[in-house]
């Protein structure tokens, strides 16, 4: 399903792409083999230079944020728990936004100072949330880290709207960079990006019983040998450098780590086993969807893909939200 999906990423957009020119084209790029039939430069350069990297891209980001989403819920106890919980987008936002305004380069960096910039922030935010919340209540309970995470996130986002109304002439690039895209995404970005996201979720994987353990409360956790605070510390760290690193390439897409994760828990039960590999898979496959909806309804313009999961994901919000105040 997944790989059908990615296919159709590459085949729809403006132009349509035959899929046999799609198999030529990967396969004189990898392996060199010739070209055969009608295919000009133009047809090369959408497929191999444009369509495969956005579509990896949105992949591997949907599958980074939903498992990040996966992460905080489990070790934060919280359907509603995710990373932009506790700042992430936020710090992202505030940096990107501090870039964009004063206009400020790495010399060595060049383009990639944004997202650095973005992800250094995003990252400091959910540490200075964490250690505060730790410095307020030792047993670093839950309630009081996920309060400590709004109140830095509704504090810079303060910010940030101020910084954007004084500078005007920039507050329509900040405001598209929150929203999320991922148009002119090359193979530099995703060489850079895959790694780090497949990395994190693979380690990811060496703290599934303790996400399974946490599940069931920090005491049932402590029972069984697990040190809760440190783990939490460790979780906490690579779900926020999971949703920062998206952050940081793409800009601000919301909801798809709230989403994914819970439907996965729904059909393939809680075992985070199956959870943290399934939800990578479902929201790659989701965020693709997303991205296909936004490149192409109004094409050859496009709506920001964050606005896309907005309007799938907060009607889901709400019937997690109000789902749950009925069982109460």
């Amino acid at each position: 399903m997944s790989f059908v999906v990615c296919i159709l990423g590459i085949v729809i957009g403006s132009v349509m792409i035959p899929f046999s020119d799609i198999i030529i084209v990967v396969g004189n790029k990898l392996f060199g083999v010739a070209k055969t039939g009608n295919i000009d430069a133009i047809t090369t350069s959408i497929i191999w230079d444009m369509r495969i990297p956005r579509v990896l891209m949105a992949f591997f980001v949907g599958a980074a944020l939903s498992v990040s989403g996966a992460i905080m819920q489990s070790t934060l106890k919280n359907p509603l728990a995710s990373s932009y919980t506790l700042g992430v987008s936020s710090g992202a936002a505030f940096g990107a936004g501090i870039v964009i305004v004063t206009g400020f380069t790495i010399p060595i960096l060049g383009f990639f100072t944004l997202p650095l910039v973005g992800l250094v922030f995003g990252l400091i935010t959910v540490f200075g949330a964490v250690g505060f919340a730790a410095s307020m209540d030792r047993n670093m309970d839950t309630n009081t880290i996920i309060l400590a995470g709004m109140v830095f996130s509704l504090f810079i986002n303060a910010i940030l709207t101020l910084v954007s109304s004084l500078k005007r002439e920039d507050a329509q690039r900040i405001l598209m960079w929150q929203m999320g895209s991922f148009s002119q995404k090359n193979w530099t970005i995703v060489i850079i990006f895959l790694p780090i996201a497949l990395s994190l979720i693979f380690l990811t994987m060496f703290f599934v019983r303790e996400l399974d353990l946490l599940t069931f409360g920090e005491e049932h956790a402590k029972a069984a040998g697990v040190d809760a605070n440190k783990v939490k510390w460790i979780l906490l760290s690579i779900s926020s450098g999971l949703t920062g690193c998206a952050v940081a390439f793409t800009g601000v897409i919301g909801f798809v780590d709230l989403v994914a994760p819970h439907i996965v828990r729904k059909l393939f039960g809680s075992s985070h086993r199956l959870v943290i590999p399934i939800s990578a898979l479902l929201g790659g496959t989701f965020m693709v969807i997303a991205d296909l909806i936004a490149r192409t309804i109004i094409s050859p313009s496009e709506l920001p893909v964050g606005a896309v999961t907005a309007l799938i994901g907060a009607p889901f919000f709400g019937y997690i939200y109000f789902s749950g105040r009925k069982r109460r």
